[in-house]
């Protein structure tokens, strides 16, 4: 158990996950003050728990002045654009890789700082059919990963390794999450099960592994409260079969070929899926399962298993496993699209 903190800064509270952690840390006796970063409002679902929180409308680019004149004890980056946003791969790199940059740098400058923790992915070990199968936090990737948020992640972790050997004062820790899934998680993931036609691959039915949000909450929190230096995996035991997963929220499987899948996931209406980047298309692909050993030996606490935290998710979106005739012949043509899309790239790359 650490002393009692004096400023904590957490960046992303215009977010699900920033807002949540913010109004912990405030409401916890052991934490003098929180701060929150961001150049954003958050909702106004989400301004009414963060009533303990001091809100700074800044980016990253500003973390150096504001970090600075908060003298903050402890800093938790978890301001990560998951997902193309509006503006497209360019802005989402700027955001996450060179916003993290910025931080870093800031926090190195920081005289009082004692800890840093730092939200990552498991989208870092990549999704191939190279992959052992279950990862540990040393190992590497067996490729390099396509998807952008995973190459982002990859660049993040690798700034925080340097950060680390200029300031081994401070104490980092790294939390590489699994997918987030539960009754109140609202992700790409959970739009593609909540659906009642899910696309999938065809001849492929992945492993895979989810952690239940409020269980991410709670690793966070200790992470701040508690001192756990290191790098670790955070997901629930066990696994689902993609397969699996969708019979057991009562949807429909409907397989595709790879190019397909793409266009299935980009409806506007219908289904509203919305589109998937490379790192969702490899996991439905190839899956993607952690050993959280460590995590569990080091903090006392494991997470709910992945097929309890699916199930929370589906008692939420129960109602909505109605498949209609429109649906059906909806995605069809989506997805014929999308194959011939597909064919007429691959035949202007051949001339």
């Amino acid at each position: 158990m650490t002393a009692a903190l004096g400023v904590v800064v957490v960046t992303g509270i215009s977010r699900h996950l920033g807002a949540h952690v913010a109004a912990r840390l405030a409401a916890d006796d052991r934490v003098g003050r929180v701060v929150g970063l961001d150049p954003n409002e958050p909702a106004p679902e989400l301004q009414e728990m963060l009533g303990g929180v001091e809100h700074v409308r800044a980016d990253a680019g500003s973390a150096p002045t504001v970090v600075a004149e908060l003298d903050a004890e402890v800093v938790v980056h978890l301001a990560l654009v998951t997902s193309p946003e509006p503006g497209g791969r360019a802005v989402m790199k700027e955001h996450n890789v060179i916003g993290t940059m910025q931080l870093l740098a800031a926090c190195q400058q920081a005289p009082h700082l004692r800890k840093l923790v730092m939200r990552s992915s498991t989208a870092a070990y990549g999704a191939s059919f190279r992959d052992p199968a279950v990862f540990t936090e040393d190992t590497e990737p067996r490729q390099v990963p396509r998807g952008g948020f995973a190459k982002d992640i990859l660049d993040v972790e690798g700034y925080l390794r340097g950060f680390r050997r200029r300031r081994p004062d401070v104490s980092a820790t790294v939390l590489r999450f699994a997918p987030f899934i539960g009754s109140t998680a609202d992700t790409t993931l959970t739009r593609y099960f909540a659906q009642p036609i899910v696309p999938t691959v065809l001849g492929r039915d992945p492993r895979l592994q989810f952690l239940h949000v409020d269980d991410a909450l709670e690793v966070l929190h200790r992470s701040v409260v508690e001192d756990h230096p290191g790098t670790y995996n955070v997901a629930g035991a066990g696994v689902l079969a993609l397969s699996q997963a969708i019979r057991r929220a009562g949807r429909l499987a409907m397989p595709v070929f790879e190019p397909g899948l793409s266009a299935a996931a980009t409806l506007a209406g219908g289904l509203r899926l919305g589109r998937y980047g490379l790192d969702q298309l490899d996991l439905f692909v190839h899956g993607r399962v952690v050993d959280t050993t460590r995590l569990i030996e080091e903090y006392g606490f494991e997470p709910r298993t992945t097929a309890a935290a699916f199930d929370d998710f589906i008692r939420r979106h129960a109602d909505r496993a109605v498949v209609t005739a429109d649906q059906l012949a909806t995605t069809e043509r989506a997805i014929l699209e999308g194959i011939r899309r597909a064919r007429a790239v691959a035949a202007r790359e051949e001339s």
